[in-house]
């Protein structure tokens, strides 16, 4: 039996394993998988590849700047959204609390970036930098030196809080790494971790992303998919054919359907049922 549930971006589809032949359901075969935790990691997850995918293409664009403004340049560098929706992309140094800005870019619906001189507010970049900057120095603090590199991703909230994620990064030797994934919510000043939803496995793990196959990911010491597996499936959901989140209670992925698009779908494990990684 297949529980089907509508978004504005994508189709899911529940399938419950462990339903008996007839189709009937009963309070004992309920689905139990957590669809509202799962749909609100995954508009997060939405947002954070939009935020990636402007980074990429301005750090193009920075690349081929002016060496004596790149020198310029720290690791505080950041994307956001203005009211309109347009994408921005900042690039400084942070000097003990004051932001220099160097480079300012805005991205169009075409994906067309232009550099700007748009006047930023002074105290707007710096606690994102700073914010930036906690963020990072807390990672560091909780991996060994010689762990995959992060990209970092930094959204300001509605009461002027940030939201802070650092992700495994597309390594440079084409490896898609997964296993860890630092969440933090920071005050307004941006000095100082106010929530970490943090989670990271005992180690990090990661496939090469040639040749395209069908892999899985072990996640089976959690009940839901995290944040983090999601973000992995739908960001390097065109590297591989099949992605498969494997959790304790259930296996989660997706499907092309043609015209719709990508279809999430979810599958309960019966008790009876051992799902093998490959």
């Amino acid at each position: 039996m297949k529980f089907v549930t509508k978004s504005p971006v994508i189709l899911f589809i529940l399938i419950i394993a462990s339903l008996a032949s007839n189709g009937q359901t009963t309070k004992k075969n309920t689905p139990k998988f957590d669809m509202v935790d799962f749909n609100r990691k995954f508009e997060v997850v939405q947002w954070l590849v939009d935020y990636d995918n402007v980074a990429w293409k301005t750090t193009d664009v920075v690349m081929a700047q002016d060496k004596a403004e790149m020198a310029k340049l720290g690791a505080e560098w950041f994307c956001f959204q203005d009211t309109n929706k347009v994408w921005h992309a900042v690039y400084g140094k942070l000097t003990n609390t004051k932001y220099d800005l160097v480079f300012h870019f805005v991205m169009d619906s075409a994906s067309k970036i232009n550099r700007t001189t748009e006047k930023l507010e002074q105290e707007f970049l710096d606690s994102h930098a700073l914010a930036l900057k906690t963020a990072g120095t807390k990672l560091a603090a909780s991996i060994p030196a010689n762990s995959p590199r992060f990209n970092q991703y930094i959204r300001r909230n509605a009461d002027k809080t940030f939201s802070v994620w650092l992700l495994p990064s597309f390594q440079t030797d084409g490896l898609a790494v997964y296993g860890g994934e630092a969440i933090y919510q920071i005050d307004q000043t941006g000095s100082k971790i106010t929530k970490d939803e943090s989670y990271f496995q005992k180690a990090f793990r990661g496939f090469k992303s040639v040749p395209p196959r069908e892999i899985w990911l072990n996640y089976s010491e959690q009940e839901k998919p995290s944040l983090g597996a999601i973000f992995f499936v739908w960001y390097y959901k065109p590297y591989f054919t099949t992605i498969f989140i494997d959790n304790s209670d259930s296996t989660s992925s997706t499907i092309n359907s043609g015209a719709s698009g990508f279809v999430w779908v979810h599958v309960e494990k019966s008790k009876k049922d051992e799902v093998k990684l490959k």
